[in-house]
């Protein structure tokens, strides 16, 4: 048994356990859920594959199967958000928007999505798009950069770190769901004409809003948005991806540290987020890291050892 644990990794032994949270969370609230099944038998399927992944790759030992079993992490996390777009109102349909906006009240006085308007203008908020946006390609840049500098076991160690901070932040939206400052305290829809950029802001905000499953054009768009508010993943995730950055040295540390310093002013700039969510973001990064530690260390002590 212990042989066969050794073929997996601990991004493959933290996506079992939380495609395996998600089956009981169906499972338990099966009336809440309409899709339900479709779900389970899907998380099933991935987890078959993720363990058929482990065996084969351990067999074969080509640069190729490799290259999978190590990346494919990358699509998973997509996947599973886009598969809790299905459960967290389902769940938990309560939004606690105006407990984050009462957070960022009594700290500043003011909402700072309201503030930062003072400072807006269009090459500003090209960039801050721009940099936003950025937060898609920092993980890539990162593995390529482990995986072809580093370790194997550097890899899989930073690699753990992303694809375990996602899920503690899934877990985030499921306990405290939130639609964010964008449809609470601005309209929605005049965003573009509040906040215009000069060439690619528009095509991005688009593309976004489809990642989340709603458009501009949709009436109802604050009632079908994703619930991904708190914590910030962008803030939680980016500050881990600095973190992995400096902790291996990479060449690409600088880059991605400015990147990550505007990203983060992105989502406050540009709605997306309350500070409040900042603040939890900042603290599901330092869990993450201490946490992740301990489970790493347990991983390979006691499970490979």
């Amino acid at each position: 048994m212990k042989k066969y644990y050794s073929r997996l990794t601990t991004v493959d032994f933290v996506s079992i356990v939380f495609l395996s949270l998600l089956i009981l969370l169906d499972l338990i609230f099966c009336r809440r859920v309409s899709a339900w099944a479709a779900i389970t038998a899907v998380n099933l399927a991935v987890i078959i594959f993720i363990l058929f992944l482990a065996y084969i790759t351990d067999k074969k030992k080509t640069r190729l199967l490799t290259g999978i079993h190590r990346f494919y992490n990358y699509g998973i996390v997509f996947f599973v958000y886009k598969e809790i777009y299905l459960m967290v109102h389902a769940i938990n349909p309560i939004d606690y928007d105006e407990l984050f906006i009462a957070v960022d009240k009594w700290i500043f006085g003011v909402n700072p999505t309201q503030w930062i308007m003072q400072f807006a203008n269009p090459v500003l908020t090209e960039i801050l798009q721009i940099a936003y946006f950025s937060y898609y390609f920092l993980f890539i840049v990162l593995g390529v950069d482990l995986y072809c500098r580093r370790t194997i076991k550097d890899f899989d160690h930073g690699a753990f770190l992303i694809v375990y901070g996602f899920y503690l932040s899934y877990l985030g939206y499921f306990l405290l769901p939130a639609i964010g400052p964008r449809f609470t305290l601005h309209d929605f829809y005049a965003i573009n004409e509040e906040l215009p950029g000069l060439l690619f802001t528009s095509w991005i905000r688009d593309f976004l809003n489809m990642g989340e499953s709603i458009s501009s054009n949709m009436p109802n768009a604050a009632e079908l948005v994703q619930r991904d508010v708190f914590p910030s993943g962008h803030t939680q995730l980016t500050l881990t991806v600095v973190y992995l950055s400096y902790k291996y040295k990479l060449q690409t540390r600088w880059i991605i540290a400015v990147l990550a310093g505007l990203l983060i002013i992105a989502t406050i700039y540009h709605r997306y987020h309350y500070v409040a969510d900042l603040l939890g973001g900042f603290a599901f990064f330092v869990f993450t890291i201490w946490s992740g530690k301990k489970i790493q260390d347990w991983w390979e002590t006691k499970i490979l050892n």
